[in-house]
């Protein structure tokens, strides 16, 4: 019977715990009851109040100025304390008020009847009351009716709790309930060590490519069955809980000694499988990520984002499970600080600068190209290469203004070089996000022609793994910018998602041989043998070859031999600031 008063005190505590959270709308319905109180009742004064063991405060009110005071101090006490109801047809002649410090002062009660408020699970949870500073007489018909609008007020405010803390696909209690939850140890338990468990069954990002393909109704189907599968395999008792976290991402509380971590949960959910439609089945890849907290000592909206920081790590190493690290939470962490920085630099358009290195040709020794490379002289960080901010902006749209910037500025420096030299291409390298834009292309192709340049003039360079991951949306936009007379070169290959197949549908030009393996050509026969064949089978394939990381004459020499026509690399230079690379142009004769 303790117990069972016990768990009773801790519902209710939740429950006003959860109403005394901001929430314009619920809020808003409440000012609308105290309204039609006063309206109905004839009652100037109306208020709604939430009780705790300490506290009265005022949720919505009328013509009712107090908003908070002691428990004690709360004349809706004695309805609690008493029978649910009390009526006061004149405080100053009842001896229990007539010396009340808001009879006698603010907000001067003359009149006052309050009924409690009781939810379904029977919590009272505080008063719908009327009040006014002079008496009033309160017939029985009027209090039936003040307790027949506590029943509609009590009536909306479960129905809020329950459509605010489930998951309208798989009712299970969501995210808003867990964090609840978690507030609620901090009242019942708040010393013990827990562990947050978030399991991910679904990537969030495919669900929604699969809607878009099936349809909703298939979709739901699938998040109600993972729901079902996740419950069966955990087989929880009846005092645990699962939460829906996210579309296909489920979340778990255990004591820190329970019978699951985040590094059990894969193996349970080992090949599991959804159906998404007849003769379709998925095959999932779980991950999980967990955070120990102790709940008096760590808000819960921090333990929360722990468990995703952790979970978002695994997925990102694609290791199977995952707890949090403060050093991994650290990078992220700068990561996000890094990304501030940047939209700040390309917002006031300082900071970043763009430098240019040579492409030679291996036939006449002459400059046929540059390409422009962006770098970030950070104000704390100092000189800060593209491979420790291009990626992270890569995640972002970030990397659509970065492309701009240096469109904008590789343009702007093409039009102050043309009436001092003959200009050779220079490439950029852009993004499949940005060159799968419809409009790319033309805005491009209107950018050169406002400064009288000819579009040959600006080669577009594009990652081989993101052309083959993607859809045909990239291919068109390559075509487009080809349509125009873009050189179009593809960076980085023989590495990664190497695959010559795909090669006769993309229109390029030019195909750069990555670094890695030319550098490894100098005391490495297998690479020596690996560009050979793939410079002759681009060749064959009437490509224009280009090796990048040459840094040695030997090999030079050997990509020569192999029949190469393009290189780039710290042997002929590096990259340059615009006033050093001018001597590898060729000024015009103003003869």
């Amino acid at each position: 019977m303790h117990n069972e008063q016990n768990g009773s005190d801790v519902k209710r505590l939740s429950a006003i715990k959860a109403l005394l959270t901001p929430d314009e709308t619920r809020d808003k319905v409440l000012e609308r009851f105290v309204q039609l109180a006063s309206q109905v009742l004839g009652i100037a004064g109306s208020f709604i109040s939430i009780i705790d063991d300490h506290n009265q405060y005022i949720k919505a009110s009328r013509n009712f100025d107090l908003k908070k005071s002691t428990r004690d101090e709360s004349l809706c006490r004695h309805v609690l304390d008493g029978e649910g109801h009390l009526v006061v047809v004149d405080t100053l002649l009842d001896e229990r008020f007539v010396t009340h410090p808001f009879v006698e002062g603010d907000p001067h009660i003359r009149f006052y009847a309050g009924v409690s408020l009781q939810n379904l699970d029977g919590a009272v949870l505080g008063t719908l009351c009327v009040t006014d500073t002079q008496p009033h007489l309160f017939s029985d018909e009027k209090l039936a009716t003040l307790r027949s609008l506590a029943t509609l007020v009590t009536s909306f405010l479960d129905a809020w709790n329950n459509a605010g803390f489930a998951d309208v696909i798989t009712h299970l209690p969501n995210r808003p309930r867990l964090i609840r939850d978690i507030q609620q140890l901090t009242i019942t338990d708040p010393h013990s060590r827990f562990r947050l468990i978030l399991i991910d069954c679904l990537d969030i990002i495919r669900a929604y490519e699969l809607s878009r393909a099936v349809g909703i109704a298939p979709m739901e189907k699938l998040l109600k069955l993972l729901a079902q599968e996740a419950a069966q395999r955990l087989n929880l008792s009846d005092s645990e809980t699962l939460y829906t976290f996210a579309p296909g991402r489920f979340a778990l509380i255990q004591p820190y000694s329970g019978r699951y971590t985040a590094h059990t949960i894969p193996d349970l959910f080992r090949g599991m499988k959804a159906d998404l439609a007849e003769n379709i089945t998925l095959d999932l890849d779980v991950f999980a990520g967990e955070t120990e907290f102790v709940p008096g000592q760590m808000d819960p909206n921090e333990t929360v984002r722990q468990a995703v920081s952790a979970l978002h790590e695994a997925i990102d190493e694609e290791i199977s499970a995952m707890s949090f690290d403060e050093s991994y939470d650290t990078r992220r962490n700068d990561d996000f600080i890094i990304m501030n920085d940047l939209a700040q630099a390309l917002k006031r358009d300082e900071e970043l600068y763009l430098v240019w290195q040579p492409k030679v040709c291996l036939r006449t020794g002459k400059t046929v190209g540059l390409e422009a490379l962006i770098r970030w002289n950070h104000p704390e960080r100092g000189e800060l290469f593209p491979s420790e901010f291009v990626p992270l902006a890569g995640k972002t749209n970030l990397i659509s203004d970065l492309t701009n910037w240096v469109i904008d500025h590789t343009i702007e420096q093409l039009a102050r070089w043309k009436s001092e030299y003959n200009l050779i291409p220079v490439s950029i390298n852009v993004s499949e996000r940005d060159f799968a834009r419809p409009d790319f292309a033309d805005r491009l192709v209107a950018k050169l022609a406002a400064v009288q340049l000819p579009n040959a003039i600006l080669g577009i360079e594009c990652l081989e793994n993101e052309l083959i991951t993607r859809s045909n949306v990239g291919i068109d936009g390559l075509t487009a910018l080809k349509s125009h007379g873009f050189v179009i070169s593809l960076d980085d290959f023989g590495v990664g998602y190497s695959n010559i197949s795909y090669l006769q549908d993309i229109p390029l030009d030019v195909i750069k041989i990555d670094r890695s393996l030319i550098t490894r050509m100098s005391d490495d026969e297998a690479s020596k043998v690996i560009v050979r064949c793939i410079i002759n089978m681009l060749k064959e394939l009437n490509y224009t070859v280009l090796a990048e990381g040459v840094e040695s004459e030997s090999t030079l020499a050997l990509l020569k031999t192999y029949g190469c026509d393009q290189i780039q690399g710290y042997f002929f230079s590096k990259p340059l600031p615009a006033s050093d690379i001018e001597h590898w142009l060729q000024p015009k004769s103003h003869a």
